[in-house]
């Protein structure tokens, strides 16, 4: 029981794993496949141009589409399946960060209309611009994006990834020319790999030497005797066999070869990509500089100005209250006191009506009246006023009483227009005919 339980778990174990080392050789051969077709690009663009009709594209091209393609999570409808998606949308939400990225150009092609074709046309222009393997490098960061579209043993999410990226870089040193119109945009049909250029059977020393042995056996079966003839065959394996060392050691010097010149472009590549950041450094750091320069500039200018509009409104308000003094000061000596105004103005009410109350019988002249009232108006000036104010109270006291009737005859005197005509009284008419008879009744004395 133990045993049959061993063995279980052993088929366990081996169902388990072969899926698993499936996986990993899909994986392996993907990556082999796309490294052998970009030094092949590489190789062929030393002699032609590299365009649409040239095969190392075109398998390139397929095989980068399987490698974005493996294990590609499919896109869930409303009713719960699983519809097939293209890795176009992957790239188009991943490579958004990428700075002067063509994901809008590629989505306003009129040309191009499905997804698959769409991203076949991606990857033309990445390669025109030099851009394919920033694209690669950006989306293959963006891990969570990466998590949410692909499935757990897919290339972009193991470590093949980074290799892919590198691999990617030598391309920038090809001037690619497509047509962005033809053929091979066409999202019909899924793209095959061409595995043909890639398989090179390579003999090994010992079966060669066998081989060699083989023909020595036969030769000499197939004779009776040993004729100069016969010795052809060795000769000419060996000079075969110098002549596969040749090519393998040509092979060798080529490889050896592309990934010097590899190398050189990501050393240039990244020596500029440091140039440019050092660059960018320096601006930044002169941008910073000239704006401190203008802060603390605009902050001198603000200050001189707060100094400068406090000065003034010190100034303002210095004006201000020295006009207020001034204006004081002059309509102070300018009317006089209003004690005076009313005392003046009694005085006066009183001498028209002792005037009227005699019948004229008592008065000497006319001239006598007139100097009465300039004794008035003499009195309304401020050096008099307690003088005018004296005579006032002792022509009351002489008079007889104020009646209401005066009020009617003479009006307010205390107001400033009614001491301003004080002065018409020395040419009226009325104070100047002393026969001139009263039809108010109100004058008719009591």
């Amino acid at each position: 029981m133990a045993s049959l339980g061993l063995g279980g778990l052993s088929a366990a174990a081996r169902r388990k794993s072969v899926p698993s080392r499936n996986a990993a050789v899909e994986r392996r051969n993907l990556i082999t496949v796309c490294r052998f077709s970009v030094k092949t690009l590489i190789d062929r663009s030393c002699f032609e141009t590299i365009d649409d009709t040239s095969p190392e594209f075109n398998n390139f091209a397929a095989i980068l589409e399987q490698i974005l393609s493996h294990r590609l999570k499919g896109q869930i409808t409303w009713f719960g399946y699983e519809s097939p998606r293209s890795f176009w949308d992957y790239i188009r939400v991943a490579c958004r960060k990428v700075s002067h990225n063509c994901i809008c150009s590629i989505e306003n092609m009129e040309n191009v209309g499905s997804s698959r074709a769409k991203g076949r046309a991606w990857i033309r222009v990445a390669l025109m611009e030099k851009h394919l393997s920033e694209y690669i490098s950006t989306a293959l960061r963006d891990f969570k994006t990466t998590r949410r579209f692909y499935e757990d043993g897919a290339i972009v999410l193991g470590e093949e990834a980074n290799m892919l990226a590198g691999m990617l870089l030598g391309l920038n040193a090809i001037d690619f020319s497509f047509c962005l119109k033809g053929e091979g945009l066409d999202g019909n049909f899924p793209a095959v790999i061409d595995y043909t250029p890639y398989l090179k059977f390579t003999q090994s020393s010992d079966s060669i030497s066998s081989d060699e042995e083989e023909l020595r056996t036969l030769g000499s079966s197939g004779s009776e005797g040993s004729t100069p003839e016969n010795i052809g065959p060795p000769f000419l394996t060996d000079e075969n066999s110098w002549y596969n060392k040749c090519k393998r050691v040509e092979q060798k010097y080529r490889l050896a070869l592309e990934q010097k010149g590899y190398l050189e472009e990501l050393v240039r590549l990244r020596e500029n990509q440091l140039s440019e950041s050092v660059s960018q450094n320096k601006l930044l750091l002169q941008r910073i500089e000239d704006m401190d320069l203008a802060h603390k500039m605009e902050k001198e200018q603000l200050e001189y100005i707060i100094v400068e509009l406090q000065d003034q409104l010190t100034v303002l308000k210095n004006n201000d209250l020295r006009s207020r003094q001034e204006l004081t000061t002059h309509l102070t000596n300018q009317w006089p006191s209003p004690g005076a105004l009313d005392v003046n103005a009694v005085a006066l009410d009183t001498l028209l009506y002792r005037k009227h109350n005699q019948q004229w019988d008592d008065f000497q002249s006319l001239d006598q009246l007139s100097a009465d009232v300039s004794l008035s108006q003499t009195s309304l000036d401020p050096g008099h006023s307690q003088d005018g104010k004296q005579d006032g109270i002792n022509l009351l006291n002489e008079g007889k009483e104020d009646t209401p009737s005066l009020l009617g005859l003479c009006g307010s005197l205390t107001s400033v227009a009614s001491y301003k005509s004080l002065t018409s009284l020395k040419s009226s008419e009325y104070l100047a005919s002393p026969t001139t008879e009263m039809t108010s009744p109100g004058l008719t004395p009591s």
